[in-house]
């Protein structure tokens, strides 16, 4: 007993000291890290006009794969799952991030038909392209007077009007946007009547949105066909794992030949969910 009482508090005091010993080092390597991908994701936020404190920011970064990593072993129990989850929990931040992004260009596009008709109002009662800039700015609301504010700023601060729209186009990649951009550089290179060719865009950009509209409506069965087929084997395979029979996919991870079943069948899976979603894509 005394000498099994020895080698724990050896083997305890050999832990400790390793882990003091590495702690610094382990600690840095992560904190590096962690700054690394935080690094990513502010320009990004602040390209949104989203504040939100590098301390918030880190304790979410820290807290999301934790908090998916846990409720992955609480529904499956399973250590794998777990770690699928934490995995999940790291990609996360990126995923949300670039869900923000595509929800605020939707938006912004779907302003931009609108701030045509003030530009071309503005400009035929008389006032400067700038100052056209800066009505939208006032009476349109966010995105897209945040977007124009930003093309002021850069304007007054000494940036050449190209120079401005170009970072402008960069920003936001809407194809409607580029048209816009492009109308502009036309017109202030061969002098031609830009409220009258704003009119005509937002016209454009008008039939257009209709004709993307009838396109999508046509394509909603075959992405709702993708939905169902990335659904129900995930659907199915949680219910009979967590309700019929833990062990039914034994088989499947024990077994070499298994497991090149799963992996042709995950790997088939993915391909069909990417080819539906391909082909009943269309680009306008």
């Amino acid at each position: 007993m005394l000498i099994k009482t020895v080698v724990f508090l050896a083997v305890f005091a050999a832990v400790f000291f390793i882990f003091k010993v590495l702690y610094p080092y382990v600690d840095g390597i992560l904190r590096h890290w962690q700054v690394k991908r935080i690094e990513k994701i502010t320009p990004r936020l602040n390209g949104m006009f989203l504040d939100v404190p590098l301390k918030k920011l880190m304790l979410i970064d820290v807290l999301t794969p934790l908090g998916c990593g846990l409720i992955g072993y609480i529904v499956t129990k399973n250590l794998l799952f777990a770690l699928a989850g934490g995995a999940a929990g790291l990609a996360a931040p990126y995923m949300v991030v670039r869900r923000l992004e595509a929800i605020r260009r939707q938006k912004f596009a779907g302003q931009l038909v609108d701030g045509l008709l003030v530009l071309s109002s503005s400009l035929k009662a008389g006032m400067s392209l700038l100052q056209a800039f800066e009505v939208l700015i006032e009476e349109m609301p966010a995105p897209i007077a945040q977007e124009f504010s930003l093309v002021v700023r850069q304007m007054q601060m000494g940036a050449s009007l190209e120079d401005a729209l170009q970072n402008f186009k960069k920003r936001m990649r809407v194809d409607d946007l580029d048209m816009m951009i492009t109308a502009i550089m036309v017109a202030k290179e061969t002098g031609g009547n830009l409220p009258d060719i704003f009119s005509q865009v937002s016209n454009t950009i008008r039939e257009r949105n209709k004709l993307i509209g009838r396109v999508n409506a046509l394509c909603v069965q075959g992405k709702l066909q993708g939905m169902i087929m990335l659904i129900i084997p995930i659907g199915f395979g949680l219910f009979v794992y967590k309700f019929v029979n833990p062990h039914f996919f034994d088989i499947f991870l024990n077994d070499k030949f298994g497991r090149m079943l799963l992996a042709y069948t995950a790997v088939s899976y993915i391909l069909g969910v990417f080819f539906i979603r391909k082909f009943s894509r269309i680009d306008i």
